[in-house]
């Protein structure tokens, strides 16, 4: 069966690969596509590329819609004050199959009164003023993107083809959306659980060299013991006082941090080797297959076997 077709909403400095990404998941598998802007002409994106959009908001239709998505981009926040294009999303809205976003997008749907007491989630960097400026929106920004009801909203740029292959398995099956990712050269979709955050976006710098020695040697050897006492002794600091500076200055304790560390690198041994979940446990500091699964279940939201099988491109047999 055919699919319904998808709608992309763009602006004057529209982020390119949020609906560039998405428009070729969907095109690759069958979609037909729209794209409406804002205004008649030359609708450029936030790097300068000029792109010609099908229809504006003046000439197109919102009604019967399958699938609306809202691109983000630096020009969203001065998108927001045109209330033609608001209007016209929130009336595509309700008549739409689905309705999402990519990356501040969110912003525009949220201008437009869509996602008050929903669950969503943006760009990491944007997620604080997405709450304080509309404080009726549940922001979560930890997942790479969210589905509340027929909402669905992603964080930045390359989340948006996630999201797309998301909605393609959604409609066609999982068969469907493999094809298209083996066909774009993209990793089987990561599930929306995947956390957009990985170390060096999540952690913030130490300040002091002391406090770097101490993160430089969690980095280097993840599996080392690493316990506060270690961790102190490496800092020339008691352990009461390297639990302060360490929490003030990377903004969690040394045992989240750590953790968070360990799964990392679990994550990139899953995704690039075909070591046993067990060998990987003992590798990274966890003792045990049980202890990292469910480290692994808590912060990352699935199995570390279904990790491997989502990120590879191949898919050899685990043992673990």
């Amino acid at each position: 069966m055919k699919p319904a077709g998808v709608t992309f909403v763009i602006f004057d400095g529209h982020q390119t690969l949020d609906l560039v990404g998405p428009f070729e998941v969907f095109g690759h598998a069958g979609y037909e596509r729209l794209v409406v802007s804002g205004k008649d002409g030359p609708v450029r994106t936030s790097k300068g590329l000029s792109v010609n959009a099908d229809q504006s908001v003046a000439t197109a239709s919102p009604r019967r819609i399958g699938t609306l998505v809202v691109a983000g981009g630096e020009g969203v926040f001065a998108a927001r004050s045109d209330r033609r294009l608001v209007d016209w999303i929130a009336t595509a809205a309700r008549s739409a199959k689905r309705v999402a976003s990519v990356c501040n997008g969110a912003f525009l749907l949220a201008e437009a009164g869509l996602l008050d007491g929903r669950r969503v989630t943006t760009h990491w960097k944007e997620g604080e003023r997405l709450a304080r400026e509309y404080p009726a929106v549940v922001v979560d920004c930890d997942p790479i993107f969210v589905q509340d009801g027929r909402f669905w909203t992603s964080a930045g740029v390359t989340a948006g083809m996630d999201l797309a292959l998301a909605l393609v398995e959604a409609d066609l099956g999982a068969e469907a959306a493999l094809d298209v990712a083996r066909e774009l050269n993209l990793f089987l979709r990561r599930p929306g659980s995947q956390s957009q955050f990985s170390v060096p976006l999540w952690s913030i710098q130490p300040e002091s060299d002391a406090m770097r020695r101490v993160v430089d040697a969690i980095h280097s050897d993840p599996g080392a013991r690493h316990a506060i006492d270690d961790l102190a002794s490496l800092a020339g600091l008691s352990s009461r006082h390297l639990q302060r500076r360490f929490t003030r200055e990377l903004g969690l304790p040394p045992a989240a941090y750590v953790e968070r560390v360990r799964v990392e690198a679990a994550q990139r041994n899953l995704s690039e080797r075909d070591d046993p979940v067990e060998t990987i446990a003992r590798r990274y500091g966890f003792g045990t297959a049980e202890t990292l699964r469910r480290t692994f279940h808590r912060l990352v939201g699935i199995a570390p076997a279904d990790y491997r099988a989502r990120f590879r491109t191949t898919n050899p047999p685990d043992r673990g």
